[in-house]
């Protein structure tokens, strides 16, 4: 969950030029989750975000990839590597991004066209910066791995080369919902729509107004289907334990003293988190319906932990 500090001009009392004020966002999903950060953790506000994405009044996004949104299940949403800035990127299967850029790798010409240079950050092949999604880097970087190929395994190739091609262009494809939705001319390759929806996309299933999802946040009428929505804090757990197995899973070549020091401490960290969360549900008087589920889940995720290990230093 992230926690965002606010900082703000305090109009009540000129003495103090600023107040912090902290927001909660990241996968809230339910007025009873909203209360219970509004009441837990006394932030002032809660923000929604990956809802609002099916509220036409509230977001530009265009027919094809909202459909994609409303169509979407746990196993179409997922932690990506696609960002030139080389940080995790929540996205979605079966963009016309994702179409287009696979379309291209299979012709050997993967990489973007790189229009913007908004993220032509990497210094890597010369000072004034190229970006990681763009067609100049990629065939450098596939230059080289061809090199070296021989040296690889098959499976070790491949996730090389994955690597490097999976990477979009985010300045383009970012806007091109907007584009799309507007009638308006896109020039230039075509990028198709890269979307960044959060996992709580997949318990969203209808496209609704924007005085429907407000009374959903307040707890006035669900627009929820689905009975099987986990809880917010359980679905961040999840989300954890899948990206430490797959940094373990996913790591090529030799494994550093350092890195190995950086998972153990993250496993570590996440033990703390699960015996937190424990503490947490025992005291609440939120989520009656479901603590048992709740608990049950949370231990769970604490053997499921247990089972993946950290390769020992050699």
């Amino acid at each position: 969950m992230m926690i965002k500090v606010l900082q703000q001009k305090n109009m009540s009392f000129p003495e103090t030029p600023l107040a912090t004020r902290i927001t909660v966002q990241g996968g809230v999903g339910t007025a009873e989750e909203h209360e219970f950060l509004l009441d837990t953790y006394k932030v002032d506000s809660v923000g929604w975000g990956t809802p609002f994405l099916l509220v036409p009044e509230a977001t530009s996004v265009d027919r094809e990839t909202r459909k994609l949104l409303i169509d979407a299940k746990e196993e179409d949403l997922y932690l990506s590597h696609i960002s030139p800035l080389g940080v995790p990127f929540n996205s979605l299967r079966g963009t016309s991004n994702e179409i287009l850029k696979q379309k291209r790798i299979q012709e050997n010409k993967a990489g973007s066209s790189c229009p913007k240079r908004f993220l032509a950050l990497s210094k890597e092949y010369g000072p004034e910066g190229i970006c990681t999604a763009a067609k100049k880097y990629q065939d450098l970087k596939l230059g080289a791995l061809e090199n070296v190929k021989q040296t690889l395994s098959d499976s070790d190739y491949r996730k090389a080369k994955d690597s490097i091609t999976e990477k979009s262009c985010l300045c383009v494809g970012l806007a091109n919902a907007a584009y799309l939705e507007n009638d308006i001319k896109i020039k230039g390759q075509a990028q198709g729509v890269v979307i960044c929806p959060g996992p709580n996309m997949a318990y969203f299933d209808q496209e609704v107004s924007l005085k429907e999802m407000l009374q959903h946040i307040y707890g006035n009428h669900s627009v929820l289907k689905t009975l099987n929505r986990p809880n917010i804090f359980v679905k961040e757990l999840k989300m954890y334990l899948e990206y430490f197995r797959n940094e373990i899973e996913n790591s090529a070549g030799e494994v550093t003293s350092n890195q190995l020091k950086k998972w153990n401490t993250f496993k570590s960290n996440l033990f703390e988190g699960i015996a937190y969360y424990q503490n947490l549900f025992e005291s609440t008087s939120y989520f009656k319906a479901d603590l048992d589920t709740i608990r049950e889940q949370f231990h769970s995720c604490k053997l499921e932990l247990a089972k993946i290990k950290v390769p020992e230093y050699c």
